[in-house]
């Protein structure tokens, strides 16, 4: 016999909202339930329903996603376990329940047998309490937790699971590109219970006025202006280029063909980058520079929506997933701003960051993630940094000045410098040059590369000295040549 899942909807509230066909299933069956966090789940065990909540998948998963596909998993185990199980959930099963969706999908495939016995949505009782038909408006339904597939949206819309300060943050960052910081945001908390409410705040305030819980949603329209939609302008454009009747030369492009590409304009914007006075931001701004980097910051957020495009035309991924995947992993590692770790400083943040890192690529070393193409002293310098968080590298200006000293030492008494591009005296010395460079906060790569500016700059100088006296640095002797290099320096 085919093993059967009956899913079932909780409705937004109280057990009073769960429909009779509904509890018919799960006073049948002992239940699984999403969440034990639902207004209906101790009336209804108290009515003798016995439901085993899935929160304990939550709490050991490191995302969301891992987290349905663990609940979708534990459905399907005890389904074929015991021939049928009923999992319920909050609201409706057919409106922001991931799990479901992957339930289906094995439906789909023969594994299991399926039923959906839906429920009251949130969103009904929301359409209701603001008066809002949404076939009459267009109005959306929106996920506060993945705002990037909102990009591009405009108009009326419902912002669903917006359960912390964290994500209010998020969306009243994403409203501000198509709102003022005074527009009205209506909030909808607990709706179907005794303390229902329903206020208004302005935008600036949301993430500030608002004490959000895990039945808090948002009501917005944005008229004709769009979230985010600049960004979803950009990749619209870019799917023309690739498109039947684009751009020959970019349809013709490959992940590979485009490696040149990114390269060169990672390197333009580190150039725009340095021509910044060092306090930058901070101090008076220069605006040409500023100008130059926007559009070599442009150039490179191009290419990154590129290779989001050929991923997307793979079946891979896609932008959204591209920005989602950064959010959630900024998130997961400063647990020290959005949980309840406490640091001391920014070391204590590295550390931090080193060990989650470790732990969410399961490499049996922190220096695995560290590529070996890396320009040398970048290379250094992170293999310094993943050092430093275990204490196994100079962290202040004096041991790396000793470290540096001592190399210099060993070089000086070495009985000579072999051929080889390996030579330890004269790796030590300059990777001690680095950690010094590091010790000073200053980038090493950065600096050898300002330094051959530099070099480049006074060589041309002296070029022209040369050429000013009918002749060329070549054919003059070292003295006078040197002689030149001291005044293009000393003019420079």
């Amino acid at each position: 016999m085919t093993a059967r899942v009956v899913v079932v909807g909780l409705g937004p509230g109280g057990a009073d909202l769960v429909a009779p066909r509904a509890l018919d299933a799960l006073r049948r069956a002992p239940a699984l339930v999403r969440t034990a966090r639902h207004p209906a789940v101790d009336e209804l065990r108290r009515a003798g329903v016995v439901l085993e909540p899935l929160d304990a998948i939550y709490d050991a998963a490191p995302d969301l996603d891992a987290a349905y596909t663990a609940i979708a998993a534990r459905v399907l185990d005890l389904a074929r376990e015991r021939g049928e199980v009923v999992y319920a959930v909050p609201g409706s099963p057919g409106i922001a329940e991931r799990a479901v969706g992957l339930l289906r999908r094995a439906a789909d495939a023969g594994e299991v047998a399926i039923e959906v016995i839906p429920g009251l949505s949130f969103a009904d009782l929301a359409w209701a309490r603001l008066g809002v038909d949404p076939m009459a408006t267009g109005a959306r339904v929106i996920d506060g937790r993945d705002l990037a597939n909102a990009a591009g949206l405009g108009g009326a819309m419902l912002i669903a699971q917006c359960d912390t300060r964290f994500v209010l943050s998020d969306v009243k960052l994403a409203l501000l590109d198509a709102l003022s910081a005074d527009a009205e945001v209506v909030v909808l908390q607990r709706l179907g219970l005794p303390d229902e409410v329903v206020t208004r705040v302005a935008l600036e305030d949301l993430d500030r006025a608002v004490e959000p819980d895990h039945l808090t949603t948002l009501f917005v329209d944005t008229g004709a202006a769009a979230v985010a939609g600049e960004v979803a302008r950009l990749v619209a454009l870019a799917e023309v280029l690739r498109g039947p009747d684009g751009c020959p030369w970019d349809a013709e492009q490959t992940h590979r063909s485009l490696v040149r590409y990114l390269l060169e304009e990672a390197y333009e914007t580190v150039e725009t980058l340095e021509a910044l006075p060092i306090e930058a931001p901070a101090g008076d701004p220069d605006l040409d520079a500023y100008a130059r980097l926007e559009d070599e910051l442009g150039d490179v957020l191009f290419q990154v929506v590129f290779h989001s495009i050929l991923a997307a035309e793979a079946g891979a991924f896609t932008f959204a997933d591209v920005a989602r995947g950064i959010h959630d992993k900024l998130v997961r590692r400063h647990p020290h701003v959005f949980g309840e770790v406490e640091v001391a400083g920014s070391e204590e943040v590295l550390a931090n960051w080193e060990v989650i890192k470790q732990q969410e690529k399961g490499t049996a070393s922190i220096v695995d993630g560290i590529s070996p193409a890396l320009p040398s002293t970048l290379y250094a310098l992170k293999l310094f940094r993943k050092a430093a968080t275990v204490g196994l590298a100079p962290v202040d200006r004096a041991a790396a000045l000793a470290d540096l000293d001592a190399a210099a030492t060993r070089l000086r008494d070495a009985p000579g410098v072999t051929a080889s591009d390996e030579d330890p005296a004269v790796g030590d010395l300059l990777a001690a040059a680095v950690a010094v460079a590091r010790a000073e906060g200053v980038d090493a790569e950065s600096a050898l590369r300002a330094w051959a500016g530099r070099f480049r700059d006074t060589f041309r100088a002296a070029e022209a000295l040369a050429a000013a006296r009918g002749t060329t640095l070549g054919a003059l002797g070292p003295e006078a040549a040197r002689d030149l290099w001291r005044r293009a320096a000393s003019a420079g």
